[in-house]
């Protein structure tokens, strides 16, 4: 591949008005979300795309001061400048040449994640084949193009509001429903008892990252507790109970009993797998918009692969092209089924209940594509067109203008 150019374009989403969720100690206001729509088009016009932008659990453009419209600068000038001009014969050189430039420090892992995705894109365009039949030829397996998706939703409610978006989660055929609680230890506990309670077939995960942001942290022993108290009650997994570099805590914690999850902090494809040594989490959670694509992501598969004590689940919380992406990934990976569909309101793609399970408004995460997800009682069907698979529209480029200043604001009681 020759390539061309290499674009960026920093999106926003507004939501309006903001929404304020009440948590142990604290507001958390939500105000928008960002997106990096990266494009990479090559001499005879080809273009692929990716999505790129900080964690949303590491939150690093909160936490440091960095904004989605630093990294898409960094795209559009040290990364392009790394890039243009260059013929990619495997595209492990593309990350070398960034390596190699002046891309800042912080950013380089970022900025590979989403070339790799958008040159596997065009690989596939290239070649007229879907990216899970690439990496399908590359893993030795037969595509599963048919995946249970679990539903990533709630965010900071009570108990009830949890048990009743749980509810909605089941009824749409999803796999499982995870949550973000963070109400108070006595609110955490009584959410816990009405899922185990009121879910039938419908599994339920705790996204717990948002213990370690509190403002009137826990402790220790009352996360100790609360974890012990999931798994008894038969919580799938519990996902990152301590910072992400805390991997003996992460040890610390296993010998609760109740399976653990993590790893989409991790900052690099090498701290992944070794989130997966440690032997403490049962779910090791690489995203291919984080941790260098799809090249990235294979050691930690690879990792996985045919063990019984850990699978590889991807995290996926942000647009459809990224559900497309990490969707390839799990179709052709070996030992991998399951993948994560963040619900935001009024989603199209999801058959109509008696209520909305979406955490709050975000229509660019929709408007990103042409058409929508294949999603018929909780299964995704794996897009068959060449490369990803979808159409993006680039209209949004003129509709979602990037919006300076921090997606969500944590405000404490105490300050």
């Amino acid at each position: 591949m020759d390539i061309a150019s290499v674009d960026s374009y920093a999106l926003s989403s507004p939501i309006d008005p903001p929404q304020d969720r009440r948590f142990h100690g604290g507001t958390r206001r939500l105000l928008k979300r960002d997106v990096v729509l990266v494009v990479v088009e090559t001499a005879d016009g080809r273009q692929g795309f990716a999505t790129a932008g900080a964690s949303s659990s590491a939150m690093t453009e909160y936490f440091e001061g960095d904004s989605q419209g630093t990294f898409a600068d960094i795209v559009t000038g040290p990364v392009a400048d790394a890039l243009e001009g260059e013929r990619i014969e495997a595209i492990p050189e593309a990350h070398d040449l960034i390596r190699e430039g002046s891309v800042p420090a912080g950013d380089v892992t970022e900025a590979i994640s989403a070339v790799d995705v958008a040159l596997w894109d065009l690989r596939g365009k290239e070649h007229g084949v879907p990216v899970y039949e690439l990496l399908a030829e590359e893993y030795g397996t037969d595509p599963t193009l048919e995946l249970p998706l679990y539903a990533s939703a709630g965010m900071y409610m009570e108990p009830e509001g949890f048990a009743d978006q749980a509810e909605l989660i089941e009824d749409l055929g999803f796999f499982g429903y995870k949550y973000r609680p963070g109400i108070g230890p006595d609110g955490d506990r009584r959410t816990v008892e009405l899922l185990a309670d009121r879910l039938t077939e419908t599994e339920f995960m705790l996204d717990v990252h948002t213990w370690w942001k509190l403002g009137e942290a826990y402790g220790r022993e009352t996360v100790r507790d609360l974890i012990a108290h999931a798994g008894e009650r038969g919580a799938c997994w519990v996902e990152e109970p301590v910072e992400p570099d805390d991997h003996e805590g992460y040890v610390e914690l296993a010998e609760t009993g109740a399976p653990l999850a993590g790893g989409e902090s991790e900052e690099t494809p090498e701290g992944l797998v070794e989130l997966g040594e440690t032997g403490a989490v049962s779910f090791l959670q690489g995203d291919v918009r984080h941790h260098e694509g799809f090249t990235g992501c294979r050691a930690a598969v690879e990792f996985c692969a045919g063990r019984d004590d850990v699978e590889f689940v991807p995290h996926n919380f942000g647009t459809w092209i990224g559900l497309a992406a990490n969707a390839h990934l799990v179709a052709a990976a070996p030992d991998t089924r399951l993948l994560e569909y963040p619900v935001f309101e009024d989603d199209p793609a999801l058959a109509d209940v008696d209520g909305d399970p979406g955490m709050y408004p975000f229509d660019l995460a929709f408007d990103l594509i042409e058409g929508q997800p294949d999603i018929d009682d909780g299964v995704l069907s794996v897009p068959e067109g060449p490369g990803l698979g979808i159409e993006v529209d680039l209209d949004v480029v003129e509709e979602y203008p990037f919006v300076d200043g921090p997606w969500t604001e944590f405000h404490y009681d105490d300050e």
